[in-house]
Protein backbone atom coordinates (compact mmCIF):
# COMPACT_ATOMS: atom_id res chain seq x y z
CA UNK A 1 0.00 0.00 0.00
CA UNK A 2 1.39 3.37 -1.03
CA UNK A 3 1.40 6.15 1.54
CA UNK A 4 0.34 9.06 -0.65
CA UNK A 5 0.57 11.55 2.21
CA UNK A 6 4.32 11.35 2.92
CA UNK A 7 6.61 14.30 2.24
CA UNK A 8 8.24 13.77 -1.13
CA UNK A 9 11.54 15.28 -2.28
CA UNK A 10 11.29 17.87 -5.05
CA UNK A 11 12.82 17.36 -8.48
CA UNK A 12 12.66 21.12 -9.01
CA UNK A 13 12.31 23.96 -6.52
CA UNK A 14 8.83 25.41 -6.27
CA UNK A 15 8.25 29.03 -7.33
CA UNK A 16 5.27 31.10 -8.43
CA UNK A 17 6.70 31.24 -11.95
CA UNK A 18 7.01 27.47 -12.09
CA UNK A 19 3.50 27.11 -10.65
CA UNK A 20 2.16 29.16 -13.56
CA UNK A 21 4.07 27.01 -16.07
CA UNK A 22 2.87 23.82 -14.39
CA UNK A 23 -0.73 25.01 -14.44
CA UNK A 24 -0.60 25.80 -18.17
CA UNK A 25 1.08 22.46 -18.86
CA UNK A 26 -1.42 20.40 -16.86
CA UNK A 27 -4.35 22.25 -18.46
CA UNK A 28 -2.93 21.43 -21.90
CA UNK A 29 -2.62 17.78 -20.92
CA UNK A 30 -6.11 17.80 -19.38
CA UNK A 31 -7.46 19.05 -22.72
CA UNK A 32 -5.54 16.33 -24.58
CA UNK A 33 -6.97 13.71 -22.24
CA UNK A 34 -10.50 15.01 -22.93
CA UNK A 35 -9.87 14.68 -26.67
CA UNK A 36 -8.67 11.08 -26.15
CA UNK A 37 -11.89 10.34 -24.31
CA UNK A 38 -13.99 12.07 -27.00
CA UNK A 39 -15.55 14.47 -24.49
CA UNK A 40 -15.90 18.26 -24.83
CA UNK A 41 -12.75 20.22 -24.01
CA UNK A 42 -12.61 21.48 -20.43
CA UNK A 43 -12.85 25.17 -19.63
CA UNK A 44 -10.76 24.83 -16.47
CA UNK A 45 -9.10 22.15 -14.34
CA UNK A 46 -12.36 20.88 -12.82
CA UNK A 47 -12.10 17.17 -12.14
CA UNK A 48 -8.31 17.09 -12.45
CA UNK A 49 -7.27 17.27 -8.81
CA UNK A 50 -5.96 13.69 -8.63
CA UNK A 51 -3.76 14.24 -11.66
CA UNK A 52 -2.76 17.76 -10.62
CA UNK A 53 -1.83 16.88 -7.05
CA UNK A 54 0.15 13.80 -8.12
CA UNK A 55 1.92 15.87 -10.79
CA UNK A 56 2.83 18.69 -8.39
CA UNK A 57 3.98 16.15 -5.81
CA UNK A 58 6.26 14.44 -8.32
CA UNK A 59 7.74 17.71 -9.61
CA UNK A 60 7.81 20.02 -6.58
CA UNK A 61 7.69 17.53 -3.73
CA UNK A 62 5.81 18.17 -0.53
CA UNK A 63 2.68 16.42 0.61
CA UNK A 64 -0.64 15.43 -0.94
CA UNK A 65 -3.61 16.41 1.19
CA UNK A 66 -7.35 16.19 0.75
CA UNK A 67 -10.66 14.49 1.36
CA UNK A 68 -13.41 12.81 -0.64
CA UNK A 69 -14.22 15.95 -2.67
CA UNK A 70 -10.78 17.36 -3.47
CA UNK A 71 -7.06 16.89 -3.13
CA UNK A 72 -4.24 19.40 -3.26
CA UNK A 73 -0.61 19.85 -2.21
CA UNK A 74 1.23 21.23 0.78
CA UNK A 75 4.65 22.43 -0.35
CA UNK A 76 6.94 24.12 2.14
CA UNK A 77 4.02 24.53 4.55
CA UNK A 78 1.95 26.35 1.89
CA UNK A 79 -1.28 25.11 0.29
CA UNK A 80 -0.64 24.72 -3.44
CA UNK A 81 -3.59 23.79 -5.66
CA UNK A 82 -3.40 23.81 -9.46
CA UNK A 83 -7.20 23.76 -9.63
CA UNK A 84 -7.77 26.45 -6.97
CA UNK A 85 -9.83 28.54 -9.39
CA UNK A 86 -11.74 25.66 -11.03
CA UNK A 87 -15.52 25.73 -10.88
CA UNK A 88 -15.80 22.43 -9.02
CA UNK A 89 -13.37 23.56 -6.29
CA UNK A 90 -15.30 26.81 -5.87
CA UNK A 91 -18.42 24.80 -5.05
CA UNK A 92 -16.78 22.93 -2.16
CA UNK A 93 -17.49 24.32 1.31
CA UNK A 94 -14.08 23.40 2.72
CA UNK A 95 -11.76 22.41 -0.16
CA UNK A 96 -8.64 22.39 2.02
CA UNK A 97 -9.86 20.01 4.68
CA UNK A 98 -7.47 17.10 5.16
CA UNK A 99 -8.67 13.63 6.11
CA UNK A 100 -5.55 11.43 6.24
CA UNK A 101 -7.51 8.17 6.53
CA UNK A 102 -9.13 8.88 3.15
CA UNK A 103 -5.88 8.04 1.37
CA UNK A 104 -5.85 4.59 2.97
CA UNK A 105 -9.14 3.50 1.40
CA UNK A 106 -8.38 0.69 -1.08
CA UNK A 107 -10.51 2.25 -3.84
CA UNK A 108 -8.68 5.56 -3.43
CA UNK A 109 -5.34 3.76 -3.53
CA UNK A 110 -6.37 2.01 -6.77
CA UNK A 111 -7.61 5.26 -8.28
CA UNK A 112 -4.35 7.09 -7.58
CA UNK A 113 -2.32 4.11 -8.78
CA UNK A 114 -4.24 4.15 -12.06
CA UNK A 115 -3.41 7.84 -12.62
CA UNK A 116 0.29 7.47 -11.92
CA UNK A 117 1.56 6.15 -15.30
CA UNK A 118 0.03 9.12 -17.14
CA UNK A 119 1.28 11.54 -14.48
CA UNK A 120 4.82 10.16 -14.69
CA UNK A 121 4.74 10.68 -18.47
CA UNK A 122 3.54 14.26 -17.95
CA UNK A 123 6.27 14.88 -15.37
CA UNK A 124 8.99 13.80 -17.78
CA UNK A 125 7.59 16.00 -20.54
CA UNK A 126 7.19 18.98 -18.22
CA UNK A 127 10.70 18.73 -16.81
CA UNK A 128 12.12 18.62 -20.35
CA UNK A 129 10.07 21.68 -21.35
CA UNK A 130 10.93 23.51 -18.12
CA UNK A 131 14.64 22.84 -18.43
CA UNK A 132 14.64 23.95 -22.08
CA UNK A 133 12.77 27.15 -21.28
CA UNK A 134 14.98 27.98 -18.31
CA UNK A 135 18.17 27.28 -20.27
CA UNK A 136 17.03 29.75 -22.95
CA UNK A 137 16.33 32.48 -20.41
Amino acid sequence: MTDWTVDRKAQRAYSYERFALAKMFVFRKWCEQAAERHVPPPTDLSGSCKYGSLFMNRVFGGLIRGHYEHQYNLIGGRIVDLSHDALDVGRITNPYLHEPDFFGIPEKQASLDSCLPRVELWVGQFLTELDSAENLA
